[in-house]
C-alpha cells in the first residue's frame, strides 16, 4: 500500500508508537498504513457515512488488522472513549467542520497529546481554535498534489502552551530592506492566523503560490463589492482593499526573511 503525498505527510507526523484515531477515515488507508508500518500500535477509523465505513472495514480485514484497527460508525469524536488514544488526525474537511468536531468532543481530548489536522479550506478557523484552547502549533507544512494545495497543522498539548503561543503569534515587523532598520511591514497576529506562523517563516514556493492565488480571488471579490452602491458594500470594499494591501506587502518581504 502506498499513501498519497498528503496522507504520507500526516502519517510522518504521528508520534512513534501512538494509539490514534483517524476521524473521517474514508477507506481507512491512513490507519492501516500506520499500524502495518509500525507508525502506530493501534488505531480507530471513524466514519459517519455507510459507504466509506464498509470500505474501511474491507480494507482493515484484507490487511489482517481487525485486532488492531477498530472501524466505528459515528459523528466526530464520539467514536472514541476518553483516554483511548493519544493522537487524533482529521483530514480532508473544511476548517469550520474540523473545529466543530473538536469543540463538540473536548471531553475526549484530555489525554490526547497531538492533533494532526488538514483542513481543505478555513485554515485560520483551525489555528484560532487551537490558540483559544491552548494547543501549541509545533509544525506546519504545505504541499501541492493533483492540482490542489494542502496545509497540515500539527498541534501538541504542552504545559506552557499559552506562553509559547503568545510568542508564536506576536506581532512583528518585516524589514523591506537594509535601509529600513526602524520601520517595516507589520505581520500581525491576525495575518499570522491566516497565513500560518510557521508557514510564513518558511515562505516556501508552494506557500507563495497559494497566497498569490488567494490575493487574486480577493481582488475579484473586491471588484464585485466595490461596484455596489450600498453603504455596507463600501465598508466591505475598504476592508478587502486593506487586507489585499497587507498581504501583498507581507508576501513581498517574506522571501527576504527566508534567505
Amino acid at each position: 500500500m502506498k499513501l498519497s503525498s498528503r496522507l504520507q505527510q500526516i502519517a510522518d507526523r504521528l508520534p512513534p508508537g501512538c494509539r490514534f484515531a483517524d476521524i473521517g477515515s474514508d477507506h481507512a488507508l491512513l490507519p492501516v498504513w500506520a499500524v502495518k508500518h509500525g507508525a502506530a500500535v493501534s488505531a480507530v477509523a471513524g466514519e459517519v457515512n455507510a459507504g466509506p465505513l464498509e470500505a474501511a472495514k474491507r480494507q482493515v480485514a484484507e490487511a489482517g488488522l481487525s485486532q488492531r484497527v477498530a472501524v466505528r460508525k459515528g459523528n466526530g469524536l464520539e467514536v472514541i472513549a476518553a483516554g483511548e488514544v493519544d493522537a487524533i488526525t482529521i483530514a480532508g474537511m473544511g476548517g469550520a467542520l474540523i473545529t466543530s468536531i473538536l469543540e463538540a468532543g473536548q471531553d475526549k481530548l484530555k489525554r490526547v497529546k497531538r492533533l494532526i489536522l488538514q483542513p481543505n479550506v478555513g485554515e485560520d478557523f483551525v489555528r484560532r481554535w487551537l490558540l483559544e484552547h491552548d494547543w501549541y502549533v509545533t509544525d506546519e507544512t504545505i504541499l501541492a498534489e493533483d492540482g490542489k494545495i494542502y496545509e497540515i497543522i500539527t498541534a501538541d498539548a504542552v504545559p506552557d502552551a499559552s506562553q509559547l503561543n503568545e510568542e508564536l503569534y506576536k506581532d512583528r515587523l518585516l524589514q523591506q530592506g537594509e535601509e529600513d532598520a526602524e520601520s517595516g511591514v507589520a505581520l500581525t497576529k491576525e495575518l499570522l492566523l491566516m497565513l500560518g506562523p510557521r508557514l510564513a517563516a518558511q515562505a516556501s514556493d508552494v506557500f507563495l503560490e497559494k497566497w498569490k492565488s488567494e490575493i487574486s480571488k480577493l481582488e475579484k471579490i473586491h471588484r464585485s463589492v466595490a461596484a455596489s452602491q450600498l453603504p455596507a458594500s463600501r465598508d466591505k470594499a475598504q476592508e478587502l482593499s486593506l487586507l489585499i494591501k497587507q498581504l501583498k506587502e507581507v508576501l513581498a518581504c517574506l522571501p527576504k526573511v527566508r534567505q
